[in-house]
């Protein structure tokens, strides 16, 4: 133990080039996803400039004027500020509350279950709808909550519940519901599957004693699977918080229509109305980067909130 805390400690002493140069093999297979990152995630924040300059395409960001805050201080004296932040606000909020438990009780119910092929006909069934695409799960719910023949509509009529046309998708306050549970609805399963992996890796000793002591499956999975992967839900949880402002655009835009729009109006669409429709690219960036900001801050809030906990944490 000795030898080989020295043989580190001597390894450590050693020039960064030369260690670099020892293990360029390791380096060389890290180097296409460096560069990815670079030209992907670091090259195009030099667009940042964007929201503190008076810019014009002909001029070119570093020609433009300096602006320093103006956009920001428009942005904040708009009247549609409050609405679209809250509409933001309310949608991440409820995503998370009711889209983050779901797959870790799916997984867990998934990996308790003794019959396989139940196991994997749900598993599948879950899966499918992460591969349709946004624009068919848009046109899905036109089609199920259409006002005088959708499936929902002769569905409630049939039972006697409801008489006439429905209005969901004229209802403004409808909006937040189909949007978020129809998100819940497509990535249940998906999101399931990092549980099961995590939970794939529980040591089945420790469910063999349990029986042994007389634990039943529910008792099993509340203090040994539950338990295991609360570090992988934390990080989830940390990542989640992360883009808890990116409410996405394509489904929140198609789904908009004139009734709905003062609860469907949220940060994204708003950027693309402002930066593409009006061409007011300083403060769409403005706006864009109001909202990483906020993201940012909720990532550090959160991780520093985990740590203090004593859980996992990203850094």
């Amino acid at each position: 133990m000795v030898t080989a805390g020295l043989s580190k400690q001597r390894e450590k002493e050693k020039p960064l080039r030369f260690r670099i140069w020892q293990s360029r093999e390791l380096y060389l297979f890290l180097l296409p996803a460096v560069l990815l990152v670079i030209v992907f995630s670091y090259l195009p924040m030099y667009g940042i400039l964007v929201a503190f300059k008076d810019y014009k395409p002909h001029l070119g960001i570093l020609d433009s004027a300096w602006a320093g805050f103006t956009y920001f201080e428009r942005f904040f004296s708009m009247p549609m500020f409050g609405v679209i932040l809250k509409n933001t606000l309310i949608l991440s909020f409820y995503m998370l509350i009711a889209g983050f438990p779901l797959p870790i009780i799916l997984a867990l119910a998934l990996n308790s279950a003794p019959n396989q092929k139940l196991k994997k006909l749900v598993q599948t069934i879950t899966y499918a709808p992460h591969f349709i695409s946004i624009v068919i799960i848009v046109g899905m719910i036109n089609i199920f909550f259409s006002p005088s023949t959708g499936i929902v509509r002769n569905l409630l009529n049939n039972v006697g519940l409801i008489e006439g046309n429905i209005d969901v998708l004229m209802n403004a306050s409808s909006f937040p519901h189909l949007y978020v549970w129809s998100g819940v609805w497509q990535t249940l399963g998906w999101s399931s599957i990092i549980y099961l992996g995590a939970l794939s890796g529980v040591d089945p000793a420790l469910h063999e004693a349990a029986i042994i002591d007389g634990a039943t499956k529910f008792q099993r999975v509340l203090r040994i699977d539950l338990p295991l992967i609360v570090p992988t839900i934390v990080i989830l949880l940390i990542l989640e918080s992360g883009t808890i402002m990116n409410v996405g655009f394509e489904k929140t835009f198609l789904m908009q229509n004139a009734f709905n729009l003062s609860t469907s109006e949220v940060i994204n669409t708003y950027v693309y109305k402002i930066g593409i429709r009006e061409a007011q690219y300083s403060l769409s960036a403005a706006i864009g980067l109001f909202n990483s900001g906020i993201n940012f801050i909720m990532i550090l809030l959160v991780n520093q909130v985990s740590r203090r906990f004593g859980q996992e944490s990203l850094w």
